[in-house]
């Protein structure tokens, strides 16, 4: 090999190592570590395009709280309510009781009128509506009549541990919604909902076998309709499968339907309740926040969407940052664990409301002066801040004008409108006030009854008057009975339940034979169109 040869190889040996190097150098460059995510600073440290706890670096456990109530608040549907009851549109609940309590839902059942529920529901738009006690009529008051909603656990609660149960309770005004022991009761075995079947009058599950007690709290409204956030803790002696909810054993003494709502049924171990995110204030006031329980050797951080928010290092969050998804990162001898996430949403309250007022007049809707019938809309703020939209449905009664027939019979008065007396045939105009305020007019056609009693008969004759009965038109219902005696008080005569024509009545029989000539007195029971029974007593003659 020559030299120059040689200096060329050399070259290309130089120039080999040298790139070589270079990429080595440029290798070493790119896989450089880079910051490792700090979890509390808001900063992608590490440049892969996830921040603080939503960092894979930053995975900390979190505390678990879901329910053993399987779809705790009714929101897992089949179908929508159309009518009272329908529990069974709810997934996994179950009508525990013979009285069947109500699924209240926008889509259909609404609730009862009288029994409105409170608005914005607590979680969701699904709620469930239960009695405690119901007036059947004036005198006749139910007070076992009990409804309860039941559910099969997703797994049992253990003997001899604790649990709570959280729920909300909404009443609809103090009279019609008055303070309550909601009672919690639990047995080993789901084959033992439903109870009390058959029987209307069962009440609470204890009054049968299996069934027991588990704990229970007093509850009561304020001035309005309003939500109240409650709980009950229980440590069961036995292994507990199936629950059911609802009213006190004890009977009811209201003398009255009264009539409450729940929503978000949560039941867990008492420890996953333990650092739950609380509010602070009502969500539509100014000063809303939110606050963990303070406790001594833990080290705070608060998130917002999975990012730090800087300096809130404390329990208590310091100000409200607006909706979105918190939670809190806590630290104690190097374990971490972080909150189940709080979804935080300022409320839109939507209210019903319905109108009815009279002809010619207005209605003042916020300052919007309305004169026709029809639904109107209108966003107001309420006295805790929130957006309240108010969906107004008015009706507008036209002039109402009603006729009225009636009939009486002679000395006797119709009294049935505004407790004035009428006695004499003829055509009445009265004015009235309905039940919305509003100017009526009633007119009133008031004429006889027309029953006719013979007076005389001659059952021998070929006359039509062979027989005694009653005669009338169409206003005479039936003949509930005719009793006829002659003049020693002797029966000759029983006839129950005829017909007017002349092959009902007396034929002057009695005995098989033709009764004698002269006066016979009967008592007639007879039922008119209004559904009235009047006694008449009179004397007909008998002829031969």
């Amino acid at each position: 090999m020559n030299i120059k040869n040689t200096h060329i190889i050399y070259f290309l040996i130089m120039a080999v190592g040298l790139f070589g190097y270079s990429d080595i150098l440029l290798a070493d460059h790119n896989d450089a570590p880079l910051m490792p995510e700090d979890c509390a600073n808001g900063i992608d440290d590490d440049d892969d395009g996830l921040i603080d706890i939503n960092d894979p670096d930053c995975i900390c456990e979190v505390l678990s709280e879901e329910s053993l109530i399987p779809n705790p608040s009714f929101e897992e549907t089949t179908c929508c309510p159309v009518e009272r009851s329908m529990l069974n549109c709810a997934v996994d609940w179950i009508q525990a009781s013979e009285p069947t309590s109500d699924l209240i839902h926008p889509c259909g059942w609404t609730g009862w009128n009288d029994h409105f529920p409170p608005v914005p529901y607590p979680d969701g738009e699904w709620i469930v509506g239960f009695a405690n006690g119901r007036l059947i009529s004036e005198n006749s008051f139910q007070s076992n009549w009990k409804e309860y909603v039941g559910a099969c656990l997703t797994s049992p609660l253990k003997a001899n541990t604790d649990y709570r149960f959280e729920f909300n309770i909404g009443f609809s005004s103090p009279s019609a919604s008055p303070a309550i022991d909601i009672t919690f009761y639990g047995t080993t075995d789901c084959q033992y909902l439903p109870f009390g079947v058959g029987d209307e009058n069962f009440g609470c599950p204890t009054n049968g076998p299996n069934w027991k007690r588990l704990g229970s709290v007093n509850e009561g409204g304020g001035e309005g309709a309003e939500w109240i956030k409650s709980e009950i803790t229980i440590t069961p002696d036995e292994d507990i499968t199936a629950i059911v909810i609802g009213p006190p054993c004890a009977a009811s003494t209201a003398g009255r339907t009264t009539y409450y709502f729940f929503d978000n049924l949560v039941l867990a171990d008492l420890r996953s309740f333990e650092f739950k995110i609380a509010e602070v204030n009502h969500p539509c006031a100014d000063d809303f926040t939110l606050s963990v329980v303070d406790e001594e050797g833990i080290t705070y951080q608060w998130y917002k969407e999975g990012i730090a928010l800087l300096g809130e290092d404390s329990p208590l969050l310091s100000t409200n940052y607006g909706e979105g998804d918190y939670q809190v990162r806590m630290e104690s001898e190097g374990d971490c664990v972080l909150t189940q996430t709080y979804t935080y949403r300022v409320p839109v309250i939507i209210e019903p409301s319905k109108v009815t007022i009279c002809k010619d007049e207005v209605y003042d809707f916020g300052g919007e002066i309305l004169s026709e019938s029809g639904t109107y809309d209108m966003m107001f703020t309420t006295p805790d801040g929130c957006d309240s939209m108010v969906s107004l449905i008015l009706d507008i009664l036209p002039e109402l004008k009603e006729t009225v027939s009636a009939k009486v019979f002679q000395g006797e008065t119709y009294d049935a409108i505004e407790n004035q007396n009428f006695d004499t045939p003829g055509t009445y105009e009265i004015p009235l006030i309905n039940q919305f305020g509003c100017d009526s007019l009633v007119t009133l056609q008031l004429d006889y009854y027309k029953v006719y009693f013979p007076n005389v008969f001659a059952p021998n004759s070929s006359e039509s008057n062979d027989r005694f009965f009653v005669a009338g038109n169409e206003d005479l219902a039936e003949i509930k009975s005719m009793a006829i005696y002659d003049r020693w008080g002797m029966l000759v005569y029983n006839g129950k339940n005829e017909l007017q024509n002349d092959s009902q009545g007396w034929d002057g029989m009695y005995n098989g034979k033709m009764a004698v000539e002269g006066n016979y007195t009967y008592i007639s029971v007879l039922e008119m169109d209004d559904g009235k029974e009047r006694q008449f007593i009179g004397t007909v003659l008998l002829l031969k």
